[in-house]
């Protein structure tokens, strides 16, 4: 999803990280959650909070905010979780995406989107599909499949896997 290939307007689902407005594509969603307990699970990356039940499914939970390298994401009354699917390796993975809050859907026009700032080549920014402006304020426009490296991808599938809750994975 890159600013050229825009061409009609789309909706976004808008959160909160700190004090920041990021979007993803509506398509990318498939629901929004209050939050609710995670379990931990040994040995995984400082971001991945843990797992979730979701309807029998075990679903992997990322804190957006350690991911972007702030600070955890602290439970509020707003907090959420946003499931998402992202493509990895031609199938979909489902993740959930901890939030400081969920604000709004809404549409915006190709013209309402400028590329992503160029801050130079040892600053990754591939995963910032565009800039948004909407008022006088900009939201950033997040590229969901591009956010997670392949491994990272790969390590929150194990220990999602596709597997009915409560059984047990066997390490190896």
């Amino acid at each position: 999803m890159r600013v050229s290939g825009i061409t009609k307007a789309t909706q976004y689902l808008t959160f909160t990280l700190d004090e920041e407005v990021f979007a993803l594509d509506i398509s990318k969603v498939r629901e929004v959650l209050d939050f609710r307990t995670v379990t931990k699970v040994p040995r995984t990356p400082v971001f991945m909070r843990g797992v979730i039940n979701l309807r029998g499914s075990v679903v992997p939970v990322v804190d957006m905010r350690l991911k972007f390298g702030m600070s955890k994401t602290e439970k509020t009354v707003n907090t959420c979780i946003i499931i998402v699917e992202i493509a990895l390796d031609g199938e979909t993975a489902v993740l959930g995406a901890l939030v400081d809050s969920v604000q709004e859907v809404m549409e915006l026009e190709p013209d309402q989107i400028g590329p992503a700032p160029r801050i130079g080549a040892r600053l990754r920014t591939e995963f910032i599909g565009g800039m948004g402006k909407r008022d006088d304020h900009f939201i950033i426009i997040l590229d969901i499949d591009q956010i997670f490296s392949v491994d990272e991808l790969a390590a929150a599938q194990d220990v999602g896997g596709e597997m009915p809750f409560g059984e047990a994975k066997t390490a190896a």
